[in-house]
């Protein structure tokens, strides 16, 4: 059996890196440190995710409008129409609603194809996105935590390291093929990261 890493380790992990007694168990009631640490790494998580791997992006996706319009789920993160589909649109999402900007419209009637990155639950999510969050979110934490901002339990290299470990996987898995003219697919496992913008 997988032992992936749990959210509870993460929050201890980030607790650890603070000075932080571990906790059992992320019921209620929590002190401050231990609901900053799960929001922080709620944020990472999301931010990551965002980002579209081959574990939340899907290609070529109906969407049948309820009405005249079409709402989506709110796991829905970003939404794109597929190359090739829907030319008489130019779709984006607002909300949880697609609109048209070509109509300056949210009535859609007819049936939408697009890319789709969906947001993924922490037990969804492959075990290299899970360390990368938790690391990210330790580094994260340790510098909103006055005092602690120059002591981190992992450094930038295990950050960067992190990240490398899940492009690798993400390589190994996605089945990226530049040959089959799916860019849209190819191009998230190139995407730029948090580390890009970061001064070393």
């Amino acid at each position: 059996m997988a032992n992936f890493t749990t959210r509870l380790e993460s929050v201890n992990t980030m607790l650890s890196a603070v000075g932080t007694a571990p906790i059992n168990s992320l019921a209620s009631p929590k002190g401050a440190d231990i609901s900053m640490a799960e929001r922080v790494l709620d944020e990472t998580h999301r931010e990551v995710v965002s980002r579209g791997w081959s574990f939340n992006f899907e290609t070529k996706v109906e969407f049948t409008p309820l009405g005249d319009a079409i709402t989506l789920d709110e796991n829905v993160l970003r939404i794109d129409a597929t190359p090739g589909y829907n030319t008489g649109l130019d779709l984006v999402q607002r909300g949880t609603k697609l609109y048209d900007r070509k109509a300056h419209t949210y009535t859609i009637t007819d049936k939408v194809t697009a890319d789709v990155i969906y947001y993924t639950e922490w037990d969804e999510l492959p075990e290299p996105a899970r360390r990368y969050i938790m690391v990210r979110a330790t580094r994260v934490f340790a510098d909103r935590v006055v005092g602690y901002n120059h002591q981190h339990a992992f450094t930038v290299a295990d950050e960067v390291q992190a990240l490398a470990d899940l492009k690798s996987s993400e390589g190994e898995t996605g089945d990226h093929n530049m040959l089959t003219g799916s860019m849209s697919v190819y191009r998230i496992i190139n995407r730029g990261s948090p580390l890009d913008s970061m001064s070393f």
